[in-house]
């Protein structure tokens, strides 16, 4: 069941659990997250990030996901995550995603507002929800480019007044999480969270959260991150199982199940680490 963003978010807060997004970039992966959500009874966010393009396009993630998503006996959102370009994510909402997020986070606060104000009408003209983000989750990997730098913390105050001004339907926050693989365990400031969700009632989304600890995410959810997002666990657990499975005689086809499998397996533990479970 395809649904909104901004509708798979809705009672996160009051009933303390959190979505997870988790970004997909082949069959195998998608099925064994929709497999996962669907078996536990949860919701889930599926959707690639403009940083995962390069090997297929918008058109083609959406040709798969979108009919995928539909068909769910849960509700799906289809989300397209980190877009940086204004004409990408428009590209997003125009093919029928219904969530987008515009990354302006490496701009000053007030060019962000600005950009994210005029997205967020784009969108919801369209019934598509958006999320942006205010400080800026850095990466633990230098090769993803200059766009995805060093994390700028975010303040609570400014994170109370860009949600005012620009409507949008989720908010992401740096707390102290990166993208990619942890060389050293992060140091979260869960303060600094309970400050923003005094201050915020806007949904709020934790980048960076593959390889938390099961307690960091539970205490992510208690202090009020709303959506979680999840991709490096996934992607080198795909890999992994396609490795571990294959001999001379193993073809593509073959290793599908078990690609699959191994994603749900993983999915399956981090809905339940997210309180989502049962909550479809």
């Amino acid at each position: 069941m395809l649904v909104t963003l901004r509708e798979i978010l809705k009672d996160t807060r009051e009933k303390h659990y959190a979505v997870g997004l988790f970004n997909c970039v082949t069959l195998e992966m998608t099925k064994g997250i929709l497999m996962a959500a669907e078996e536990t009874r949860s919701p889930v966010i599926i959707g690639p990030a403009q940083i995962l393009l390069p090997p297929a396009s918008l058109e083609d993630y959406c040709d798969m996901m979108l009919g995928m998503a539909r068909r769910a006996r849960v509700p799906v959102a289809l989300h397209f995550d980190h877009g940086f370009d204004p004409e990408l994510v428009q590209k997003a909402v125009s093919l029928g995603f219904t969530s987008v997020m515009y990354d302006c986070s490496m701009l000053p606060l007030s060019e962000n507002i600005r950009r994210t104000q005029s997205m967020v009408k784009t969108a919801h003209a369209a019934g598509c929800s958006l999320e942006a983000e205010i400080g800026h989750v850095g990466s633990n990997d230098h090769s993803v480019g200059a766009q995805i730098a060093d994390s700028v913390y975010t303040d609570p105050l400014e994170a109370r007044q860009f949600a005012e001004e620009t409507g949008c339907d989720a908010l992401a926050v740096a707390i102290g999480t990166a993208h990619g693989v942890y060389e050293t365990p992060p140091t979260l400031s869960f303060g600094a969270l309970r400050k923003i969700r005094d201050l915020c009632e806007t949904p709020l989304v934790l980048h960076g959260g593959s390889g938390l600890s099961e307690e960091d995410f539970r205490q992510c959810v208690r202090d009020g991150i709303s959506k979680i997002n999840i991709f490096t666990h996934n992607n080198l657990v795909a890999a992994r199982a396609a490795v571990e499975n294959h001999t001379e005689k193993t073809g593509a086809f073959e290793l599908m199940e078990k690609v699959e499998e191994a994603v749900k397996r993983e999915t399956i533990r981090h809905i339940r680490m997210f309180g989502s479970e049962g909550k479809a």
